[in-house]
């Protein structure tokens, strides 16, 4: 939580004052003669060794139904990353960071208080990290950021592979935000009907060696506390 708050705080700082954080067009402006900055520089150094030591410790953790898609996710992210640098589509690159860190944030700050036992406030924090994880990658990361990197370069510059392998690798992002959406949104309708007795990315047999992370307590008004029930997103594994 720590980290991904940071990097949010970092990239603003990064971008506040950037055109193209008003005016995504604004990324291609004077494309590919674009210098690098040194806030965009470290930006990207800092997101692609934390994305790297996902993958090497997603292999060590507690694998899930979506372990698949969360090894697609990171090495998409990865492979976005550094083509994003080779292709000097950094601009855009720290806007797609930033909308992923957005709702990490508040991913692993469900995480935490469910963890200290706070259930109500986990409860509150992970329904409004549903709303920011539908809002900033289903709609903000689709209509603005995909829209911007299909529409718009031809118009600065003639479209080559890298144009069409970006492009790709940000669907593939999508197609994954779109699986973790309905996982969290069925968590969400499970929570408000009291039904949710589990993550829904959990597997039978993690069920038998995780069961008290996973498991649901409720008190005498027979109010549902989600215990690992938050931690239904994964990343866009966000992040």
């Amino acid at each position: 939580m720590i980290f991904y708050l940071l990097a949010f705080i970092g990239g603003i700082i990064a971008l506040y004052d950037k055109p193209w954080f008003y005016n995504v067009p604004e990324v291609w402006s004077d494309y590919p003669k674009q210098s690098m900055l040194d806030s965009q520089y470290w930006y990207y150094t800092v997101e692609m060794s934390f994305y790297l030591s996902l993958v090497l410790r997603i292999t060590f953790d507690v694998k899930r139904k979506d372990f698949k898609e969360q090894i697609i996710h990171h090495w998409a992210t990865l492979t976005l990353l550094a083509f994003s640098w080779c292709g000097n589509y950094i601009r855009v690159g720290t806007l797609v960071l930033l909308i992923h860190d957005s709702s990490d944030i508040l991913l692993e700050s469900a995480k935490i208080f469910n963890y200290a036992k706070w259930f109500k406030t986990c409860n509150g924090i992970f329904v409004v990290f549903a709303a920011v994880f539908i809002v900033t990658r289903l709609i903000i990361f689709p209509f603005w950021i995909i829209h911007c990197t299909w529409v718009y370069p031809p118009l600065y510059y003639p479209p080559f592979f890298g144009y069409y392998f970006f492009n790709f690798m940000l669907i593939v992002l999508l197609m994954l935000h779109i699986f973790w959406a309905y996982l969290i949104l069925r968590m969400v309708k499970m929570f408000l009907f009291g039904s949710l007795t589990k993550d829904e990315r959990s597997d039978n047999e993690e069920d038998e060696e995780d069961d008290g992370e996973t498991s649901m307590t409720e008190d005498n008004d027979e109010h549902v506390k989600v215990t690992n029930g938050c931690r239904g997103g994964g990343r866009a594994n966000h992040h």
